[in-house]
């Protein structure tokens, strides 16, 4: 008899959700298992590199947090002996045994979210109900199971965790040609600090313009600062931050870029900064590790669990403190080959393979 597990994939190429669904199908692919994966998502092409006898074909249309998905996606899914929603906005009219992925509790934990109309009466109400309905959940670091527990209705031998991993496509490439390259894509003409991410809140985004601000009163400071983000939403908050403080001719907002050319943008800057209050896991972190470049971040959520001893660290709530440490790696040459070599040492502990293996783990126990 066929193990059928069934996958919500309708975020497939939206977000980190999707990156982290598009590893997982890819590396499922690649290891040994017994499980035949019905992949529920809304075009057939999605799923074109997978091999067609393991990996069937669902349509699933209902939009994302709708009332459409809960009936839906547990219709979709009942020949499955396993569901696996990839979000908490699971499916609690399914019948099967059911595996949730649950990435961060920002919106029952973050100030600028938990008092908010869809917070009290969605996110947090949801997060109950499928804490309480799924037969093991996934949490991608410590960090996130001990907030689930502490959290919600769960207790710890439901929750799982399972680090996240570095694709191979995040490598290092020669320097001169990486620099060159990312001039021609981004028009930056300087060395530059980058953040990758959104640019809610929680990523503290605002602190690292500060900081940046202070940085730029001295006169050998010549750096730019790349905020790489499609996330418009917050933006307009941020630039007429940059405004106020004087540095808009400093800072680029730059939109989403290719997925091929984002190691790139990475290799080519002189370091990455991740200053967030709340990370579930973190992925620029290691992305920016394996491109070879040196990595500051906060001392805070999942973050140190992720970078190890190959980070460079800084209170998220210091403008100062963060200045510091970003100033403590670009002025020491010695610091950044220290990270560099660090951070490539690092990323090995992180595979797509290894993450995938550990979810059929998950599957055969929630199947027991």
């Amino acid at each position: 008899m066929e193990r059928v597990v069934a996958i919500d994939a309708r975020m497939l190429g939206i977000s980190g959700i999707g990156t982290y669904l598009t590893n997982l199908l890819e590396n499922f692919a690649a290891i040994e298992n017994e499980f035949v994966f019905e992949v529920i998502c809304p075009r057939k092409e999605l799923l074109n590199k997978l091999p067609p006898d393991r990996f069937r074909y669902v349509p699933g249309q209902s939009p994302i947090y709708s009332v459409r998905e809960q009936w839906e996606i547990a219709r979709l899914a009942r020949h499955a002996q396993v569901l696996h929603s990839p979000h908490y906005n699971a499916p609690l009219l399914y019948q099967g045994n059911l595996v949730v992925t649950i990435h961060d509790l920002i919106h029952v934990t973050d100030p600028t979210f938990k008092g908010t109309v869809a917070a009290r009466f969605y996110a947090r109400p949801m997060f109950n109900l499928v804490a309480r309905r799924a037969d093991c959940l996934i949490a991608d670091s410590e960090f996130t199971k001990t907030q689930i527990v502490e959290h919600l209705p769960a207790s710890p031998s439901k929750v799982v965790v399972v680090y996240l991993g570095v694709s191979d496509h995040f490598c290092q490439h020669d320097r001169e040609q990486t620099v060159l390259r990312v001039s021609s894509l981004l028009g930056v003409k300087r060395p530059y600090i980058l953040f990758v991410g959104n640019l809610k809140p929680h990523k503290n985004v605002k602190t690292l313009l500060h900081a940046f601000s202070q940085m730029c009163v001295h006169r050998d400071f010549d750096h730019q600062l790349v905020i790489l983000s499609d996330d418009r939403k917050w933006k307009v908050g941020l630039v007429n931050e940059c405004e106020k403080l004087g540095i808009d001719d400093h800072v680029l907002f730059a939109p989403h870029v290719r997925y091929e050319d984002l190691p790139w943008v990475y290799g080519a800057a002189e370091i990455l900064v991740m200053p967030s209050f709340i990370e579930g896991f973190g992925l620029p972190v290691l992305e920016a590790m394996a491109c070879g470049t040196p990595v500051v971040c906060s001392r805070a959520a999942s973050l140190p669990e992720v970078a190890g001893d190959a980070a460079e660290y800084f209170e998220p709530t210091s403008v100062e403190d963060l200045a510091a440490a970003v100033e403590r790696v670009l002025n020491s040459e010695e610091r950044q080959a220290e990270l560099r070599q660090r951070g490539l040492e690092r990323v090995k502990q992180f595979s797509w393979y290894e993450c995938a293996r550990r979810h059929c783990e998950v599957y055969r126990k929630a199947l027991q």
